[in-house]
């Protein structure tokens, strides 16, 4: 086994050698992908080059879907070796890495982590149902005088969807579509509140989600860039303004910072862990194995950020906002570590 597993690194190695002379000249491990999983990373990479011998690995907050487009783009030291990742890989990225030669990729599923509305403890906090938050933020909305029919968002204000809501402007920062937050507050958030509506009960899959998915674009909604700090500090410095981003931010500010209420729930970690609250989601990061014994290092970054140390119950990792996953599941992502298993596009339908 370990003769055959040198002659496979040996083979790999002459296939990255084959690509360009710049190309080759790397010997830190390059990570990409979403902004909420990049302070996690930053953490893991910042300890490993403290403890190891090898390079920190460098990091960028791509986004999920840029981070997805760079990792699939091909195999070489002029493309990345880890994307991380706050939704899982869709089929259709699984198709473009295998298009592209990344046919071995193994998948870490590294924990939970929530989506909050949060707004400036000066503000009023918002209650608010899934349904309420769709009719906000909604491209298109029911029409008020017949719920069966669909016209551009007319709500201009919180409490003319609710008197009971704030009586102030719709205002809302959020991630851009290349965000992994973005995609699952769309499905989570925004479809969760639409899907039982009259006005799209007759429609088929792919046209609903088209119209429940899609957030309006008169401004009530705005995109803020994969920068989730630049949201916090915004909501401090406009009492008006809410915000959407991952719970670990929620927590770093929670003494400048509220949560809204989402169908009754406040978010928590605990809540979030066991899918209680409504807008709980995986994060994930995806190892390009041709690279692992390529580029140094790779394999024990790995172990690092699977590790007790890290992801156990009193890791550093939970001390800084993950919520981590159980020991059943920690125990198997350490077994991942060791035997980099291959994605296949089964499981991701």
């Amino acid at each position: 086994m370990k003769l055959n597993k040198a002659v496979a690194t040996v083979a790999l190695a002459g296939s990255v050698a084959a690509m360009s002379a710049p190309a080759m000249a790397r010997d830190t491990i390059s990570i990409v992908g979403s902004s909420t999983v990049y302070p996690f990373a930053t953490v893991v990479a910042e300890r490993f080059g403290t403890k190891t011998d090898f390079n920190t690995p460098k990091l960028e907050s791509t986004g999920s879907g840029g981070g997805m487009k760079l990792f699939c783009q091909g195999i070489g030291t002029q493309h990345p070796d880890i994307t991380n990742a706050s939704r899982r890989m869709k089929p259709s990225e699984y198709d473009l890495c295998q298009k592209n030669g990344v046919t071995d990729i193994t998948e870490f599923r590294i924990g939970s982590d929530g989506i909050v509305i949060a707004s400036s403890k000066e503000a009023q906090n918002l209650e608010l149902s899934l349904e309420q938050l769709f009719l906000a933020l909604g491209k298109e909305v029911p029409n008020p005088d017949n719920e069966k029919e669909l016209i551009p968002n007319p709500y201009k204000k919180w409490s003319e969807i609710d008197s009971d809501l704030p009586n102030v402007a719709i205002r809302v920062m959020g991630p851009p579509p290349t965000s992994g937050t973005r995609d699952s507050f769309n499905e989570l958030a925004l479809q969760g509140g639409c899907e039982d509506l009259p006005a799209v009960a007759d429609m088929g899959e792919d046209e609903m989600e088209g119209v429940c998915q899609s957030i309006r674009e008169d401004g009530a909604f705005i995109e803020a860039g994969e920068n989730d700090n630049l949201i916090v500090q915004k909501l401090i410095d406009d009492e008006g303004m809410y915000g959407v981003f991952g719970y670990s931010f929620l927590e770093e500010n929670a003494d400048r910072l509220q949560a809204a209420t989402l169908n009754g729930k406040v978010p928590t970690a605990e809540g979030i862990a066991a899918d209680e609250y409504p807008v709980a989601r995986s994060l994930f990061f995806y190892v390009k194995k041709a690279h692992v014994g390529v580029i140094p290092g790779m394999a024990e970054y790995v172990e690092e950020f699977v590790s007790p140390a890290a992801m156990g119950p009193n890791g550093y990792l939970k001390s800084v906002g993950l919520i981590v996953p159980p020991r059943d599941a920690l125990m198997n992502l350490q077994d991942k570590a060791a035997n980099m298993p291959n994605l296949q596009k089964e499981e991701l339908m």
